[in-house]
């Protein structure tokens, strides 16, 4: 099985209920972040599921959502950022 690769996922919702749902999505693939951007370790079908659930909640005519891997070499943080981690595991519930 793959690796679970470092991600960023961002999103520009219109809508606050939507905003809300897409929160909702990100935040059980998440181990971190802060406003619309969110760091996620994933696997190839969890980016795919993060994706398939996001489209379910946004309206495509007016949000936006991108996710893009990053380089598979260590992560540089800098100030107050905390190092991203891939937990063990991930509760979802």
């Amino acid at each position: 099985m793959p690796e679970r690769l470092l991600h960023l996922a961002a999103y520009d919702i219109r809508h606050h209920r939507r905003l809300r749902q897409c929160l909702y999505v990100l935040k059980d693939f998440a181990c971190g972040g802060q406003k619309s951007v969110f760091e996620c370790y994933l696997h190839p079908y969890e980016r795919d599921e993060l994706i398939a659930r996001m489209l379910d909640v946004m309206d495509d005519s007016e949000d936006r959502f991108l996710v893009v891997p990053l380089q598979t070499g260590p992560v540089q943080v800098m100030g107050v950022a905390v190092q991203p981690m891939d937990p063990d595991f991930f509760y979802v519930g």
